[in-house]
């Protein structure tokens, strides 16, 4: 094992503190129901990033912000020509989202260098806490923006131009809250990443493991689709002769479901989002459009789904008179972790006693983006019930300091130990 691993065998974060942050930092946007509304680039996003620099001021960090916002804190190693060790993930939120989505990698990592500072505990290599702008993309797409602009997956001009709903872009909005930062949005050498997560999903607690090793994630593929009929009374039309683009979208849904079902057990298939034309109760529907999200865990499989949705396209307009398009608007493949840091995420757990299992993420996260450019990994724990993205997303405390404290021996086990105090 590690020699940092075993010199670190006694080392644990304070669960109580950590608690505490994340409950600070929810009452920034917290809603009635004991969510957190806090949308990327807002006022409130602005609080909790003050609120963030802050904190990791407080512990000695430097700070840097690059062109998209993304906020790194920097502590210091012994040879701080090595590469980082980096951790973190975002802090806004859903418009009904709960206190621990994306805070929570924040905020452990952030409690893991509070941690090497009350042990006057010095690394070799530096540590950074990042917090990723719009990983959500609830108020502007493209999702994981800020991660997605440091690997060069988009371009920084376009998507500092991209709007939202009120016409207001990425550019203005940054301005706005005094987040455009002037250091150069491009990926660097990196050692590491880490990004400890609760699971959105309810494997681990029904498994009743208090740790998912997360090996990968699922690629995904996001498509509009349109079916255009011809709008006519829900009376004088019968049935035979009615061009009913709402019937054709029901099929279509079940098509989708039979496709994820058909690729078990990672296959993933969502509609969930309509648009229902002119949506009223005695008019035959004109026009659907709606999302379809397919989701898998290796591209071929992946590949073998989008080809069934389009056959299932193909086969509804040979039916029907009904004109049917499709457009994929979302492609990233599924994303494999490295073999070195999901190690390190079993050693600490093993070191630590605490039970595990492998998961791959159905979820994107920034890990999915920095893999591309860094050795990547994630800690899942458990949430209750498997909820997220919603106000009542919750998760035990003593999960939430055993993730810390895996994080912590995983980032000690990449950055190594030059020095320790008492």
């Amino acid at each position: 094992m590690n020699s940092s691993l075993s010199a670190s065998a006694t080392l644990h974060i304070n669960g109580d503190r950590l608690w505490q942050s994340l409950m600070s930092l929810a009452k920034i946007g917290a809603t009635p129901k004991g969510g957190v509304c806090r949308l990327a680039l807002t006022e409130l996003d602005r609080q909790g990033r003050d609120q963030f620099v802050q904190w990791a001021k407080d512990i000695g960090c430097s700070i840097r912000i690059d062109e998209i916002g993304n906020i790194f804190a920097r502590r210091p190693g012994r040879n701080n020509d090595l590469p980082p060790v980096l951790t973190g993930s975002h802090i806004d939120t859903q418009p009904t989202g709960g206190k621990f989505d994306g805070n929570y990698g924040v905020l452990a990592g952030l409690e893991v260098l509070r941690t090497l500072n009350d042990r006057q505990i010095r690394t070799e290599a530096p540590i950074e806490v990042v917090v990723w702008t719009n990983e959500e993309g609830s108020r502007f797409v493209p999702v994981m923006m800020g991660s997605g602009v440091f690997v060069d997956a988009f371009p920084l001009a376009e998507t500092l131009a991209q709007t939202d709903a009120q016409n207001i872009s990425v550019a203005s909005a940054l301005n706005s809250i005094g987040y455009a930062g002037n250091t150069r949005s491009q990926h660097f050498p990196i050692k590491a990443y880490f990004e400890a997560h609760i699971e959105q999903g309810p494997i681990l607690e029904a498994r009743q493991d208090t740790i998912g090793v997360v090996t990968g994630a699922l690629g995904q593929r996001w498509y509009d689709i349109t079916i255009t009929g011809m709008e006519a009374h829900a009376g004088p039309t019968p049935m035979e002769l009615r061009k009913d683009a709402l019937l054709a979208a029901a099929g279509l849904i079940q098509s989708v479901n039979r496709i994820a079902l058909t690729h078990a057990p990672h296959g993933r298939g969502t509609v969930g989002w309509i648009d229902n034309f002119p949506n009223s109760r005695n008019v035959i529907p004109g026009r659907v459009k709606l999302s379809v999200d397919l989701r898998a865990a290796s591209d071929e499989v992946l590949s073998s789904m989008d080809a069934a949705l389009h056959a299932a396209c193909r086969e509804l307009r040979a039916d029907s008179t009904l004109a049917i398009d499709i457009e994929q608007v979302v492609y990233f493949p599924p994303q494999p972790f490295h073999q070195e840091q999901i190690q390190a995420v079993r050693n600490a757990a093993d070191q630590l006693g605490f039970t595990h299992t492998d998961i791959v993420s159905g979820a994107g996260h920034d890990a999915v983006y920095l893999a591309r450019v860094a050795p990547t990994a994630m800690i899942f724990i458990p949430c209750k019930d498997g909820i997220s993205h919603n106000e009542i997303e919750d998760a035990k405390p003593e999960h939430i300091q055993a993730g810390g404290n895996v994080l912590l021996l995983a980032i000690l086990e990449q950055a190594g130990i030059a020095s320790a105090g008492s």
